[in-house]
């Protein structure tokens, strides 16, 4: 990732670990002699690579089959059916194969390989035991392959119920259960699924805006003000739609507040008037769509919310509708299709705060209000309600507060601010 960034070096490093896997895994078939006699593998289309007539490669049927059937194989094959040895190097070559090859630019799995790997491990460890205790009647190779798939998975990806439910799945087989959920309940009691797993290391190291579980330590110190993407771009209650569609065309944010403008002139504007409501992206595109606008449309009775249903999810972009020069000089009422009661927060509210807004409402926009407090201003007419809300002064999105991370190296810790694009 850091130094392999050209497209043509991406495409040579995929075609060289192709080459390397082939180049291994033919070269452990032939230099291991790991032939077994027919029949005393289940395996329905056993490879006779390497092996004289009347037996049947092991290391080859393992390679050979798809991950999915080898992983079958080490959980159901009988006892001494694979050699010590041939596990040992078995392992340990896919295991450093497995890691290079996900740290490749192209779409790879690392679910069945971890259970491969683990697998093949576990009923290694049943072989040795069964050197060191061979009256043990307890040893079940099987077992011990699902326990050792199960602790590779865990351990790679730090998953617990999921787990369980792929396990089963993949064996086929639900007496394989409880020998699977002690070994979760063991690995939770000594705290290894707290850690981060692969994917979490993964999503640090792209840089991807993903909100952890919790908010980083130390960011109490960080108020809205500081995290908000300013100035803020805003929409009138009432907009020209030539508007509209420039704007939509030169950015690419998701949602935007609806105000009205402030009344006064000010040579340095703070604010951007009073909140209204948030409309989406998308539901503008939907508006200018169905082309509704103040002068043209007559039937407002049959606007309803499928006009934005039959396009999801998959809505139009802005360079799909089209709008004649003379529309671009028309209306457009926002208010029958804004959000009017959007989440707010005051400016000096904490990243803490706003972290756990996010988190527990899923919301992906917070408009940030100043500290007016004009919203004691409420009175209500026969037809309607009138409610003087705060000032908008910024936007903060969930890429705002994904940037805080936490960082540790040798017993320090602190945080560190990400760059990212703010297109959300």
């Amino acid at each position: 990732m850091r130094f392999i960034q050209a497209k043509w070096l991406r495409v040579l490093e995929a075609l060289l670990v192709a080459a390397v896997s082939a180049t291994v895994g033919f070269l452990m078939m032939y230099t291991i002699n790991d032939c077994r006699p027919l029949g005393a593998d289940p395996t329905k289309f056993p490879t006779q690579l390497y092996c004289q007539d009347g037996e049947y490669n092991v290391l080859a049927s393992i390679w050979f089959q798809t991950p999915e059937a080898s992983v079958r194989s080490l959980f159901h094959d009988p006892p001494n059916t694979h050699n010590a040895v041939s596990l040992a190097v078995f392992v340990i070559f896919y295991f450093l194969l497995s890691c290079w090859t996900f740290g490749l630019a192209t779409s790879n799995g690392l679910f069945i390989p971890a259970l491969l790997t683990g697998a093949a491990w576990g009923r290694l460890v049943s072989i040795g035991l069964f050197y060191v205790s061979p009256d043990l009647s307890l040893i079940h190779p099987g077992k011990y392959a699902l326990i050792g798939a199960a602790s590779q998975l865990g351990g790679v990806v730090r998953m617990t119920i999921s787990l369980t439910v792929i396990i089963m799945e993949t064996t086929g087989n639900i007496s394989f259960a409880l020998p699977l959920i002690v070994t979760l309940i063991a690995a939770k009691w000594t705290g290894d699924f707290f850690n981060e797993g692969i994917y979490d290391t993964l999503i640090q190291l792209s840089g991807v805006p993903l909100l952890p579980w919790e908010p980083p330590p130390l960011v109490n110190n960080i108020y809205a003000s500081e995290v908000m993407s300013h100035p803020a771009v805003t929409l009138k209650s009432v907009e020209n739609v030539g508007h509209i569609v420039e704007l939509l065309r030169l950015t690419t944010y998701n949602g935007f507040p609806v105000v009205d403008p402030p009344t006064t002139d000010q040579s340095e504007v703070t604010t951007y008037g009073k909140l209204r409501g948030l409309i989406l992206r998308s539901q503008l595109i939907c508006v200018l769509q169905n082309k509704l606008f103040n002068e043209t449309c007559d039937d407002w009775d049959n606007v309803n919310a499928d006009i934005f249903r039959n396009n999801y999810p998959r809505y139009p972009t802005i360079d799909q509708v089209v709008i004649e020069e003379e529309e671009k000089t028309y209306t457009i009422d926002l208010r029958p299709f804004m959000n009017p009661s959007p989440y707010t927060v005051l400016h000096s509210c904490s990243l803490p705060r706003m972290f756990r807004l996010f988190r527990a409402l899923g919301l992906r926009h917070l408009s940030i209000v100043n500290d007016v407090n004009e919203v004691s201003a409420i009175y209500i007419s026969k037809h309607e309600l009138h409610l003087h809300t705060d000032m908008v002064i910024g936007m903060v999105t969930r890429k705002d507060l994904a940037r805080y991370r936490t960082w540790r190296h040798r017993g320090r810790i602190g945080v560190e601010e990400l760059v990212v694009s703010k297109d959300l």
